[in-house]
């Protein structure tokens, strides 16, 4: 017998926060009566719906990397009609959701799965998952590393750790730099530049932890393999 919350966020349906909500709305039954949270249940016997959906365990957990491009929103749906990661998975066998988020301008790697107590693990913040973008920029870019590197509160004073950043290619008027960062606050990188008096003109998020993007195509996907998913817990 396992919590509700844990049996919805497992089946891919939701975060476990979020089956802690739904619960508290009302929305989760279990033999036609309605649940509260706290309340318990075994999969394997009980019928478990949210609105009357039933929510299914799947056979496997599914832990996929998807290279996302820039214009897609990272949400299951949207109801401005917009493409999103959801649709560009849905060939994986299951309903997976993302781990952390990339802003729709933003692309790259980007961690999708079914098994919320491996999200929960990777999104906590002490795990601190190292997160590395590539971001080509423009503006005032003579010092502008050691700016980015001496920052240690964004506009509204919020704390952020000290990055680390690296010259990867300079064009005429533009740098692409390495940006590792691990907090992974809302749109941090960006904000980041903003501070340092720079535009930024792309941002490719290319690692996280052990995981590298890799020469996989924009808009594939791939599953991780036992060892890429036990690197990234460890």
């Amino acid at each position: 017998m396992d919590r509700l919350q844990k049996i919805i966020s497992a089946a891919g349906v939701c975060s476990r926060r979020q089956a802690e909500e739904f619960l508290r709305a009302g929305r989760v039954t279990v033999n036609g009566a309605a649940a509260s949270l706290g309340d318990r249940a075994d999969p394997a016997r009980d019928e478990i719906a949210l609105d009357g959906r039933p929510v299914v365990l799947p056979a496997e957990k599914i832990y996929l990397m998807l290279n996302k491009p820039r214009g897609v929103v990272t949400t299951l749906s949207d109801e401005k009609g917009r493409p999103t990661v959801a649709g560009l998975v849905s060939g994986c066998g299951g309903r997976v959701y993302p781990v952390g988020r990339l802003d729709m301008d933003s692309e790259g790697l980007l961690l999708l799965t079914s098994d919320g107590a491996f999200a929960q693990r990777l999104a906590h913040p002490s795990h601190q998952m190292e997160k590395e973008y590539h971001v080509t920029v423009t503006g005032a870019l003579t010092g502008c590393r050691e700016r980015l590197e001496a920052l240690r509160l964004l506009e509204d004073g919020t704390p952020i750790a000290p990055a680390r950043v690296s010259v990867v290619k300079q064009g005429k008027g533009t740098l692409v730099l390495s940006v590792v960062i691990h907090q992974g606050l809302n749109r941090q990188v960006r904000r980041m530049c903003a501070l340092a008096q720079l535009r930024v003109e792309r941002l490719v998020r290319v690692r996280e932890g052990s995981l590298a993007l890799g020469d996989l195509p924009k808009g594939q996907w791939r599953f991780l393999t036992a060892e890429e998913r036990e690197a990234l817990l460890s």
